[in-house]
């Protein structure tokens, strides 16, 4: 019987002190190479005992401020001091990372879609496995960096996932007052349970994630809040204890999503003018957008409307819809403290 809990291979060595740059190897046979694999880089840092902080990116390929900072992150540890480990996968879902899409070219799986894998799976599946059997038991702490990718734009937003316990909740209230992004949310994503956090809770570990920017771009702002943040939560974790970070440049506000009423999606094909912009506050009943059929130009359009009242933090970037596309997600003032 075969004892490897993944298909997937890697030279790293985890529990090794110092800095170790390599790939992870996904079995890939094809015709143009038999014996092939995709190697998905990989690096990790040690120095002695002390918490593992997992940070990815590229979870889905269109989403390019998490990469960025990640490795810009790699090319400074070298010559940084820290105290526990950080393993660091800058592009998770590496396929459509190369290939700029929200899902795998290879198997058009979506990552974010598949957890906890499959060891006999597809390509999408194997790495999400990976993940699930290799990594998240090692870390202590796990960051996975967003941002909307080509179909949505979003305000640059922490994901927040608060423990009920009160002292764990405290704990964890501390990391994202440390990040101090513009905005921080609980997000409901309607009982979809096959999520990469999904995955961290069943694991019963801390979790942080983050909507940076969109469109299919790197966005200034959305890189530099990553960047200062995650710098912070290095700092407060303990694992750059003696690195001078940025001081907090906004006081966050606290947002939820409630459920199925913040989302607004087209019941139509056609052509979508969104009538609000980002970060505007609305009302219930309020017109979201129209919807314009180009086949019947002449006809008046459908109107979209808010079935909640909120501030608007994410709208669609395609003006082409479909019916049960997203177009819009709300979100309210809370209080987590």
């Amino acid at each position: 019987m075969n004892s490897q809990k993944s298909r997937i291979t890697t030279d790293i060595l985890f529990d090794q002190d110092g800095f170790q740059t390599g790939t992870l190897r996904v079995p890939h046979s094809v015709d143009r190479s038999g014996y092939g694999h995709i190697p998905i880089p990989i690096a990790v840092m040690k120095n002695g005992d002390g918490l593992t902080l997992l940070l990815t990116g590229g979870n889905h390929g269109d989403e390019y401020e998490g990469p960025i900072a990640l490795m810009k992150l790699l090319q400074r540890l070298p010559q940084t001091t820290i105290r526990g480990r950080i393993i660091v996968v800058p592009s998770l879902n590496f396929p459509a990372f190369l290939a700029g899409k929200r899902t795998s070219p290879i198997d058009q799986a979506n990552m974010n879609r598949v957890f906890p894998g499959k060891r006999d799976g597809t390509i999408t599946e194997l790495i999400a496995h990976y993940v699930d059997t290799e990594l998240f038991p090692r870390a202590d702490v796990v960051f996975d960096i967003h941002s909307g990718g080509q179909s949505f734009n979003h305000l640059p937003t922490l994901l927040i996932y608060p423990p009920d316990d009160a002292a764990k909740r405290t704990d964890y209230l501390r990391l994202v007052h440390s990040f101090a992004a513009p905005h921080a949310m609980v997000m409901d994503l309607l009982g979809e349970d096959r999520t990469y956090g999904a995955a961290v809770e069943r694991h019963g570990k801390v979790f942080l994630c983050g909507e940076f920017g969109g469109y299919g771009t790197c966005n200034p702002e959305g890189l530099s809040i990553v960047e200062e943040g995650l710098a912070r939560l290095l700092h407060t974790l303990g694992i750059m204890p003696d690195e001078a970070v940025p001081a907090p440049r906004f006081d966050t506000e606290y947002l939820r999503v409630k459920g199925h009423k913040d989302y607004v999606f087209s019941p139509v094909t056609g052509v979508f003018e969104p009538t609000v912009k980002l970060g505007d506050l609305v009302k219930n009943g309020q017109v979201a957008g129209r919807v314009f059929n180009p086949h019947s130009p002449w006809v008046a359009p459908l109107e979209l409307k808010f079935a909640s009242d909120g501030i608007a933090v994410c709208i669609r970037s395609f003006a082409s819809v479909e019916p049960g596309d997203c177009v819009m997600l709300l979100a309210s003032d809370t209080a987590l403290d």
